[in-house]
């Protein structure tokens, strides 16, 4: 063949070519926390059946719930006309829906996050890792990172001589929400309310999730005049906000309770007893208000 003839070269077509299949789902809310599932198959069932390859046994799940195909074209969910339905980044599914790497899948009160790519195992454990800080439902910090950094803010703010604040709030009547609407509600009530109030915060404050209905925000350098003034804003705040869930209005308010950092104070245990003291005075006074 001479130097300056052109070699025929074969390009396969972009729709021929394999696409990288190796996905999973990790369980970020709900029972088996961290559970990872492999979709190695061409179609995986999720639900409350015994057949199901992702079984998920709770009342608020169908039988056979959710299926995923995995094909060259992509990976793909479909309710499989569920009672409760199957929601993919809050939105439902209708019909087939791709999923992209990151979105968030949830199906009765479990949430799924899909991960996708070259090193699945590698995502995996860097999942992981973020569930050791952040609330899977709230997607705000969870109250093992609160807490570490109560312990942290309150030895820095001694060392420096600054000023350091806590608010406690917890949703009023929640058992009632749960009762009367379902735990599904009460989960979106809880998730509604943090996006509420996570956009209104501070990058250097610290939100969290402390326990079922309880939330914390912690204010490095804030004296109390500041705190009450935010604990008021987020009491209105959530007081305005509409929380509409399966077309019925749930009426949602909060109690919070403000302290700061004193010289009375021995460590973050007494800040944060002082803080709920004050929540407990919020709800005992009616509710829907702030003590400090």
């Amino acid at each position: 063949m001479g130097q300056n003839e052109t070699v025929v070269t074969v390009i396969s077509k972009i729709s021929e070519r394999p696409v990288d299949l190796d996905a999973a789902l990790v369980v970020i809310y709900g029972l088996e926390l961290g559970r990872k599932y492999d979709l190695c198959k061409t179609e995986t069932l999720i639900g409350r059946s015994a057949k199901a390859e992702i079984q998920v046994d709770q009342e608020s799940i169908s039988r056979n719930h959710a299926c995923i195909t995995t094909s060259k074209r992509g990976v793909f969910i479909k309710d499989l006309d569920s009672t409760n339905g199957t929601f993919v980044n809050d939105a439902p599914v209708r019909g087939e829906t791709p999923l992209c790497n990151g979105d968030l899948v949830k199906i009765g009160r479990t949430i799924f996050k899909f991960i996708a790519g070259g090193n699945i195992e590698t995502a995996y454990h860097d999942e992981i890792y973020r569930l050791t800080t952040m609330d899977g439902l709230t997607q705000i910090y969870n109250r093992r990172y609160f807490e570490e950094a109560l312990e942290r803010e309150v030895s820095r703010s001694r060392r420096y001589e600054r000023s350091l604040a806590l608010v406690m709030f917890d949703v009023d009547h929640f058992k009632r929400v749960n009762d009367q609407h379902g735990h599904l509600a009460g989960d979106y009530v809880l998730k509604q309310l943090a996006s509420t109030l996570r956009t209104r915060i501070r990058r250097e404050d610290v939100f969290a999730r402390y326990g079922g209905e309880e939330f914390g925000v912690l204010l490095p350098e804030v004296d109390l005049p500041g705190a009450v003034k935010l604990a008021e804003k987020a009491r209105r705040l959530v007081e305005k906000q509409r929380f509409e869930f399966d077309n019925t209005l749930i009426p949602i308010s909060i109690s919070l309770g403000v302290a700061v950092l004193e010289s009375g104070h021995r460590d973050a245990v007494d800040l944060k007893r002082a803080a709920d003291t004050k929540l407990y005075e919020a709800k005992a006074a009616g509710r829907n208000r702030v003590c400090s």
